[in-house]
């Protein structure tokens, strides 16, 4: 989700769905008057949605980021039949962290 979207999202009053799990932070003193200065703007938004909307744009940002380091294997071919290396980088471990703990959290979310 990019920060514009969000801002859409906001002015529609979208939300998505949540865990169980809460989570406290403490934020700057700037970031908390930016923060509440948000509010205001999107009333119908609480700082708690906008803090969550927020997170998930950054990390879909922090995931983008992550470059791709080919490795030496090859794992298939593109469509000008040129090898496509595997990648070793951070995005493929991160990935599988995701998966595992979107199970993990999707799990205790039925119980």
């Amino acid at each position: 989700m990019r920060f514009k979207t969000l801002l859409d999202a906001w002015n529609d009053r979208q939300t998505t769905k949540q865990t169980d799990e809460l989570y406290s932070i403490r934020l700057a003193v700037d970031d908390a008057a930016r923060l509440h200065a948000l509010a205001e703007l999107f009333p119908g938004v609480d700082e708690q949605q906008l803090v969550t909307d927020m997170l998930s744009a950054a990390l879909d940002e922090v995931e983008a980021a992550m470059p791709y380091v080919a490795g030496d294997r090859v794992i298939r071919e593109d469509e000008f039949g040129d090898p496509v290396y595997e990648d070793v980088g951070l995005t493929p471990r991160f990935l599988e962290l995701v998966r595992q703990h979107r199970a993990r959290i999707v799990d205790k979310n039925k119980s």
